[in-house]
């Protein structure tokens, strides 16, 4: 059948599976939106504020469900809004196509109005991207896109379409999806001698990251982590990969992560990385990261061997078929002295905290009081910062898809339009939002496209009136000199609340959190949650970057 080209497009994502994009209509894509009303029975848009907002929705919903987030944006301003959304979601390896419009082929490379070369400023931040330059060619890109984005180490795509490109009527035929096996590249003799290390192990540790989750491995993991009795740390990206009510499960390692992991690592004589890259803020000093251990590294990208930390043995393949065949190869075993070892060092620090404070709320008393209120299915969120390293270091995730935050970027203003694209993702489960007050400032426009979709998300603002964490590491490297981090803002987020149509509550102290936090949970509709809490609550244990566990940090002023 004859169709234009912006029919063309909603065609193909049906294909695809899409039954929601995320986005903002322009000049540039007006076609693509007229074609987006006649599907609108088939397809969902979610309008945003702002195009940023809309791409790390595309990411909640793709890292939540493991499907393609969408975003659409026209020519200009609005494709270049959508970088950092593309970079966040490259660095974090998270399947999203983005389209965007722009000027006609006749205007290209003419400085037209709203006209920008995005496949060109996006090159080093997408797996792909696609200039459309001939109607003839514009389903199999499309097709193309998808197939880059969620095959492989996953990625953003993105495809650039001229507005006249959506226009033009062309010829269109369905094609059903093609799906490809990712290929274990590793030979039987490799996996062997894997096994053999791994028997002659005597204190081995799993260091996991997100690719056990964008691999949907976490129960070949278990399995492999039992049967060989190995403790595991995760990455910040893997939390949710290996439930945390596990006996052999420790927690998080690197820069914030417990004191038990850092000298779990230093003292491993096998470490197996699965799905992790080490990154700085794990690896710390990359030529001291398990100076003591033969590292085995798995991963289904070649060039993450050997990128960052040598290891002796790789495995390169999907994590669920490599985890299986490793699994099947290795002897059972256990390892009962170093558990204890582990279990010991953990009790140096495994001290209760007192929420007592009558002029502060405790950022550990709300993560706990939050996780009282939700279920295992629900979905956590969190911008970047103090609070997002709270939350890892004490929410006890038990499933995969239900830890949403920017990782390998660090993106301040990524939590609320994640929040909204997990929520729309997953109507059945409750989503929280935690954000620094630094974060919200960023990100707080999308508040009304809580309200517009009555998306009942709770918004749990750590707003501690500074930007903490650079606070954090003025105080310990820079004398105490803040520059720039008591911003002495009067923004009242309860107020602010109303004025965009929700509720809003405040917690001053500890006497409040459970109370505050349960009624607004139950209201089950938007809603922003001030939370009082102490400038100087730091973020604690730390390793100094580029240290060892021996320079951790467990004490400040």
């Amino acid at each position: 059948m004859k169709l234009t080209g912006a029919e063309i497009i909603a065609e193909c994502l049906l294909e695809q599976g899409v039954d929601t994009v995320f986005g903002y209509p322009g000049g540039a894509v007006l076609n693509i939106y007229d074609a987006l009303y006649k599907y609108s029975d088939k397809i969902k848009h979610i309008l945003t504020a702002h195009e940023q907002g809309a791409s790390h929705a595309a990411d909640g919903y793709a890292r939540t469900t493991g499907k393609p987030g969408v975003v659409i944006a026209t020519s200009g301003p609005g494709a270049t809004n959508l970088v950092t959304g593309l970079a966040t979601a490259y660095m974090d390896s998270i399947p999203m196509v983005a389209i965007t419009g722009n000027v006609s082929t006749d205007l290209l490379s003419r400085d037209s109005f709203q006209e920008v070369d995005i496949t060109g400023i996006t090159l080093p931040i997408t797996k792909h991207n696609f200039i459309v330059k001939d109607i003839a060619d514009l389903a199999n890109i499309i097709r193309k896109a998808f197939r880059i984005a969620t095959s492989g180490r996953k990625g953003p795509v993105l495809v650039d379409i001229p507005k006249d490109i959506t226009a033009i009527s062309y010829e269109y035929e369905h094609a059903p999806i093609r799906t490809y096996e990712n290929v274990t590249s590793s030979k039987n003799y490799e996996f062997e001698a894997v096994a053999q290390a791994i028997k002659n192990a005597k204190r081995p540790m799993i260091y996991m990251g997100g690719g056990v989750l964008l691999s949907e491995a976490t129960e070949q993991l278990i399995k492999f982590a039992e049967k060989i009795e190995c403790p595991v740390c995760s990455s910040v990206m893997g939390l949710g990969g290996f439930p945390a009510s596990h006996k052999l499960f420790l927690g998080t390692l690197g820069m914030h992560g417990a004191y038990e992991t850092g000298k779990t690592t230093a003292n491993a004589d096998l470490i197996i990385a699965v799905g992790a890259r080490f990154s700085d803020r794990v690896a710390g000093d990359r030529e001291k990261f398990g100076e003591n251990a033969t590292i085995i590294h798995m991963d289904i990208d070649k060039a993450e061997i050997n990128k960052n930390v040598k290891s002796k043995f790789s495995l390169i393949g999907d994590l669920k078929d490599t985890l299986t065949t490793l699994t099947a190869l290795c002897e059972s075993k256990s390892n009962p002295e170093w558990l204890k070892e582990i279990s010991d060092w953990k009790a140096q620090f495994d001290k209760t905290p007192e929420y007592n404070s009558k002029d502060f709320a405790h950022a550990y008393h709300i993560i706990e009081s939050v996780q009282k209120l939700t279920t295992a299915d629900d979905i956590i969120v969190t911008d970047v910062g103090q609070h997002q390293m709270w939350v890892s270091q004490k929410y006890k995730f038990e499933k995969p898809r239900t830890w949403c935050t920017s990782g390998g970027l660090g993106t301040m203003g990524y939590g609320m339009g994640a929040a909204i694209g997990a929520q729309t993702a997953n109507p059945d489960k409750r989503v929280v939002l935690f954000t620094g007050d630094g974060s919200f400032h960023m990100n707080l426009n999308e508040t009304v496209t809580l309200k517009s979709y009555n998306l009942p998300i709770m918004v749990v603002v750590m707003n501690n009136s500074v930007l903490g964490m650079v606070r954090q590491w003025q105080k310990l490297f820079y004398g105490h000199r803040f520059s720039q981090t008591d911003p002495h803002r009067a923004t009242d987020f309860v107020e602010l609340a109303k004025a965009f149509g929700i509720d809003g509550m405040r917690v001053h102290n500890d006497s409040e959190v459970e109370s505050v936090l349960e009624k607004a949970f139950n209201l089950k509709k938007p809603v922003i949650v001030d939370c009082v809490l102490s400038p100087d609550e730091n973020v604690l244990p730390m390793i100094p970057p580029g240290k060892t566990v021996d320079d951790m940090i467990t004490e400040m002023e």
